[in-house]
């Protein structure tokens, strides 16, 4: 199967299960087409995925792969309050890749996972490559006005954040320790683990295969809940920086209160990892952090699909300054997450 024929191939799957009637051209000419919509505004993310930087090739499974490279960009877009419809996809491939069953086990993943939120793959390309490099584009919409910016939170705003963190960075440690998924296809959200096998694979799999809260996403922004939004990709540390710096505001969170992940708790004494360390300034997570105001609280549902959230801390006039209170004593908490090109 040569480029041309891949993308024919990729064409029928995608108008197999064509979500949004909107696509008026999509795979097979040189742009795609889509409808515009009157009151609404249109959210645009582009995440790059290079093997041996952002991920390991022995560590991951094609399927767990194509999953990801559409769960970071799901992420972004719910992280603006929208709701995602349409993808695009370019990726490049070694010739060995191009030569085995890889690109099928990796379109699975990536289907499986625009199904279940109705995204259209709307376009992209292909090409080969040194390693593996993914660019990986979602299109969401939101109502005029409504899209959460990292620009809207205000002292008094409450921080909540979904899910528990710490478990992504706690899968990545395992992956490095020479730990490797045996679970065919992948321990559901929100597994209660009965043993430490079960624990590492659902750590490995918080890494290799993360949960973008797109639901949680389109409430926050459809009713106007949230004035302020990040996901977590960076860290806490690092992510609720980046949100304070935008609005110009400063944050206290508790460290009481931080969701911890149940399975790094479990396995951490033994394996030298810190889960309040991992919360902080673990990466990938993909959780949401956002600001309320207070007047809002009220209304806040309790979960969205499953998955609950957990007020953590409260936004003051100290622009600049991000602090963390455990018991009576308080400490700045300074941004030390992931970064390309760190020294």
């Amino acid at each position: 199967m040569n480029e041309f024929d891949f993308i024919d191939h990729l064409r029928r799957l995608s108008e197999s299960r064509k979500h949004s009637t909107r696509v008026l051209t999509g795979i097979g000419d040189d742009a795609a087409i889509i409808s515009e919509s009157a009151g609404k505004e249109l959210v645009f993310t582009t995440d790059l995925l290079v093997e041996d930087v952002d991920f390991y090739s022995d560590a991951t499974s094609a399927r767990h792969l194509g999953h990801k490279a559409l769960a970071v960009s799901l992420s972004d877009v719910a992280a603006m309050g929208a709701r995602p419809l349409w993808s695009f996809l370019s990726i490049g491939l070694t010739p060995d890749r191009w030569n085995s069953d890889f690109r099928d086990r990796f379109f699975a993943g990536y289907f499986e996972l625009a199904d279940r939120f109705a995204v259209t793959l709307s376009g992209g390309d292909v090409s080969e490559s040194k390693v593996i490099v993914i660019d990986s584009i979602v299109l969401g919409e939101a109502d005029a006005g409504a899209a959460v910016k990292r620009s809207g939170a205000r002292a008094g705003d409450q921080i909540y954040v979904t899910g528990n963190l710490g478990g992504a960075a706690a899968g990545l440690k395992l992956i490095e320790m020479g730990m490797r998924v045996s679970a065919p296809h992948g321990v559901a959200d929100g597994f209660a683990s009965q043993s430490d096998d079960d624990a590492i694979q659902s750590l490995l799999l918080r890494q290799l295969r993360p949960q973008p809260r797109v639901g949680w996403g389109i409430v926050l922004g459809e009713q106007r809940l949230a004035t302020s939004m990040i996901d977590i990709s960076d860290g806490l540390s690092s992510d609720l920086n980046h949100l304070c710096r935008e609005s110009n505001v400063g944050a206290v969170i508790e460290a009481a209160s931080i969701p911890l992940d149940a399975d790094v708790k479990r396995l951490c004494g033994r394996r030298a990892l810190d889960p309040l360390a991992l919360a902080l300034h673990g990466g990938e997570d993909f959780e949401l952090i956002f600001t309320v105001a207070p007047e809002d609280i009220s209304r806040l549902p309790k979960k969205v699909d499953g998955v609950s959230i957990t007020r953590i801390g409260e936004i003051d006039n100290l622009a600049g300054s991000t602090r963390i209170r455990e018991r009576d004593r308080l400490w700045d908490l300074h941004p030390r997450g992931f970064s390309h090109f760190d020294d």
